[in-house]
């Protein structure tokens, strides 16, 4: 048999650069060659015990069935009580929707509410998932440049320019992946007050919510009118050390919820009963965790900042939230591209270019510090040296 000829929509679908990185590095580890990871956005620490007993208890127990494609009642309601207290609006447990990890929301949301030649606007550099999916599924992707003069977040005026009569959802990440920016309150009314005005929707991908090392969280969700009109994706990966256990959820309108559902029965039928009862327990049980974690990141950010200013050709701003870096790294001779490759051959670093989240990362590197202070140091230490070789 010959070579299998695949549907063209498989050629407008992408990938997740950090995979590829990570597949790379663990290639070169099995040839015995050092590598720090700084290339997957995966926080390193472990899920808290009290998470991982309640998991036990429910296997145990017998929870290991199928449940109902949309989540177990008790999971939803928690949910709703959750985003009803921290996002200041009235969420019935009808409006939850639990998928195996963050990733189907995005997909389903666009699956159900996108058809071809509908416009989307994202944000690059962004998480690359957005368009990967907007093209796949025949929209037509619109990118919204995040700009470092303003600290990584989209001029407003940029947004006014990309809006047209085609324009059916905006997808919003804060804090962001990969630079770290976040939206502020004078953003995300001036986005409520377009999005009614162009009658569009949003998608607010607010998984980073609770890293944020300044101020308090913003949500679109919570302003007046926009609740009809908005799907919150959030999930407990980063939150909660639990990126392996596969556990997120969308808040929508009643009719976009039913239809996530829907894509959820006919994709992956439910998810894992006792991953939900875990995530109960992480809901509702204490939140030092999160708190010991988000200090522990703050440092290890303090720390990376500092570290790449003082390499001669790198810039860095500080981020606001999640656990990246995203430094200028334009004064180099090398292309970000061959600046990863040549860190990861050369200093054993492992990174992302910026263009690995689209053509606006071009001349900027993104680093995770989802890692130990001691090997944050240690990398930072084989980056200047690589790049005094240059």
């Amino acid at each position: 048999m010959g070579s299998p000829t695949f549907a063209k929509r498989m050629s407008r679908l992408g990938t997740e650069s950090a995979f590829e990185v990570l597949a790379k590095a663990k290639s070169l580890e099995a040839q015995g060659k050092d590598i720090i990871h700084l290339e997957i956005g995966q926080p390193d620490f472990s899920t808290p015990m009290n998470v991982c007993e309640a998991a036990f208890k429910a296997m145990k127990d017998g929870h290991t069935g199928y449940c109902p494609s949309a989540g177990i009642p008790e999971f939803r309601e928690v949910v709703a009580q959750h985003i009803s207290e921290t996002r200041g609006v009235e969420i019935h447990p009808d409006e939850v929707t639990v998928t195996p990890g963050a990733k189907p929301i995005i997909f389903f949301t666009i699956l159900a509410l996108i058809d071809e030649g509908d416009e989307v606007i994202y944000p690059e550099p962004g998480f690359p998932v957005y368009e990967s999916v907007i093209d796949f599924i025949g929209g037509k992707a619109v990118p919204l440049a995040l700009r470092e003069e303003v600290d990584f977040r989209f001029r407003i005026e940029d947004l006014v320019d990309s809006i047209t009569e085609r324009t059916k959802l905006l997808i919003l990440n804060s804090p962001q992946n990969p630079t770290g920016g976040i939206l502020t309150a004078e953003d995300i009314a001036a986005i409520a007050e377009l999005a009614q005005e162009h009658n569009f929707y949003i998608l607010t991908d607010e998984v980073y919510s609770r890293l944020l090392y300044e101020g308090t969280h913003q949500s679109i969700l919570s302003l007046p009118g926009m609740q009809e009109r908005t799907i919150l994706i959030e999930g407990h990966s980063k939150t909660y050390a639990m990126t392996g256990w596969r556990l997120g959820y969308g808040v929508a309108p009643r009719p976009i919820a039913d239809k996530i559902t829907q894509l959820t029965i006919n994709s992956n039928s439910c998810t894992a009963t006792f991953t939900q009862i875990a995530g109960i327990e992480a809901l509702t049980g204490p939140q030092t965790f999160v708190t010991q974690m988000v200090t522990e990141f703050r440092k290890r950010r303090d720390a990376i900042v500092e570290g790449l200013n003082a390499i001669d050709g790198i810039s860095c701003i500080k981020p606001l939230g999640s656990f990246y870096v995203f430094p200028n790294v334009t004064k180099l001779p090398l292309s970000c591209e061959t600046l990863a490759d040549y860190l990861m051959d050369e200093a054993g670093v492992a990174l992302l270019p910026g263009t690995a989240f689209g053509k606006y990362g071009d001349g900027y590197l993104r680093l995770s510090y989802a890692n130990s202070l001691e090997n944050i140091e240690k990398a930072l230490h084989r980056i200047e040296t690589a790049i005094a070789k240059l």
